[in-house]
């Protein structure tokens, strides 16, 4: 059936590490994609900075030029694959292709999260499809399945490993019982965490991704202004040693939730139960679980990036544009899962509104009395304790660390109280906070 069709011209804007591995899956498994598609995909031009640069993927027969607007323009081309990151010139071209009457596909998921419900409005308005599995959690059929497999749920939660660099971060400090700034050396040195780290180690990559599942799970606009986002850069190894003690590891999480009185958008440590999958999930690897009302907890789990996993999302979104090509632009399914018109502006709750668990470390001075004010002010504010130990400290006998694990209680007390303990002359150092969810 491929042969008696027209191919499917695919414009590829950008040749790194993506745009690479897709062209090589496509040429590698052509036969098999186009038995599946009903089509060939063919790509017929390519943008690079410098097209005269040698590569490890085939380019044989693709046009190579300097110019993405030349790819965008370009009359014969039928699907753009984005493929070149960051905000400018990403979202001009994605909407002079749509303008253009051009398909898109993109692992862009900085643009999506931040501009993504201006893109969708223009896509409906010209008839075309913007298609972004790879943008989260590189191989793994995410978006897929919450837009698709899990349609008939009503979604409780979803909690992912969506940043690869956190991952591998607090996974070595845990095997190698390192800490944070050795483990973050290592990381350059292996080339999963970049010169300057911060868009992982700070949450604003997992929050951009957290805030596209958040709008796939619940109906509501794209809104990542309103995602709470804490990185790991105070997280110790003294912190991933003792959560292990107890029975918990540290993970960085994007959490989504429906609460009573809202949605809860936030990414930050987390300590979970040991015995929870998703806690064994380690190095780059990504997760992420979603709880649906009928299904109830579904785990995803795969590479997280990399240029063939995050290849094999964008081949998948490419096949998926062709099987619609001509499939009535009404019945096609919708971006972000529901309806355009149905998409619901639900409040999303502060930080200080939100309940959670919490893990506090404190570093006590060795006198009688500590711990009693310490325990006296939580329960001022209504916080009660689930556990407590006190452990020597290995420099400073004088200087005894304490490790609290709380019962949910409300951020804003948890805040109140955290001020007032560290206002005890006995806290020689800043009161560590990691929130904790049991995800039962």
């Amino acid at each position: 059936m491929s042969s008696e069709l027209a191919p499917v011209n695919i414009g590829l804007l950008g040749l790194g590490t993506v745009g690479g591995g897709t062209l090589t899956v496509l040429r590698r498994n052509a036969h098999l994609i186009a038995s599946r598609a009903g089509r060939r995909l063919q790509v017929t031009i390519a943008t690079a900075r410098d097209v005269s640069k040698p590569r490890e993927c085939d380019t044989s027969g693709v046009m190579l030029v300097a110019d993405p607007f030349a790819v965008v323009d370009a009359p014969d081309v039928d699907i753009i694959a984005e493929l070149i990151g960051g905000i400018e010139p990403a979202r001009t071209l994605i909407l002079r292709a749509i303008s253009n009457g051009k398909h898109v596909v993109t692992a862009n998921k900085a643009l999506i999260a931040l501009h993504g419900n201006e893109i969708f409005a223009a896509a409906q308005a010209k008839g075309v499809m913007v298609a972004f599995e790879a943008a989260v959690a590189g191989g793994i059929p995410v978006i897929k399945v919450m837009r698709e497999a899990l349609a008939g749920n009503a979604v409780q939660w979803l909690a992912g490993i969506i940043n690869g660099t956190c991952n591998f971060i607090l996974s070595a400090m845990s095997e190698a019982g390192s800490d944070f700034a050795e483990v973050l050396a290592e990381a350059q040195r292996l080339g999963y965490a970049e010169a300057d780290p911060s868009f992982d180690i700070d949450g604003i990559d997992a929050a951009h991704k957290l805030t596209i599942l958040a709008s796939l799970a619940f109906g509501i606009p794209l809104q990542f202004d309103n995602v709470y986002v804490e990185g790991i850069r105070h997280v110790s190894g003294e912190d991933v040693t003792y959560a292990e003690r107890l029975g918990y590891r540290i993970k960085h999480l994007g959490i989504a939730r429906q609460a009573a009185d809202g949605l809860e958008l936030r990414a930050h440590p987390t300590l979970i139960p040991a015995q929870q999958p998703i806690a064994r999930v380690n190095g780059v690897m990504n997760a992420v679980l979603v709880r649906g009302d009928a299904a109830g907890p579904v785990l995803l789990s795969g590479a997280g990036a990399g240029a063939e996993p995050t290849a094999s999302s964008v081949v998948a979104d490419l096949v998926d544009v062709v099987r619609a090509l001509t499939t009535d632009r009404e019945n096609r399914v919708p971006h972000l899962a529901f309806q355009p018109g149905t998409l619901a502006a639900l409040p999303v709750l502060p930080i200080e509104a939100v309940e959670t668990a919490c893990y506090l470390r404190l570093q006590a001075a060795d006198e009688p009395g500590v711990l009693a004010d310490v325990t006296r002010i939580l329960a001022d504010f209504g916080i009660s304790i689930e556990a407590i130990i006190q452990l020597e400290h290995p420099d400073d006998p004088a200087v005894v660390p304490v490790v609290i694990l709380t019962h949910r209680v409300r951020e804003r007390a948890m805040n109140e109280a955290i001020a007032r303990i560290q206002n005890l002359p006995a806290i020689k150092a800043p009161i560590v906070r990691i929130r904790m969810e049991p995800f039962a």
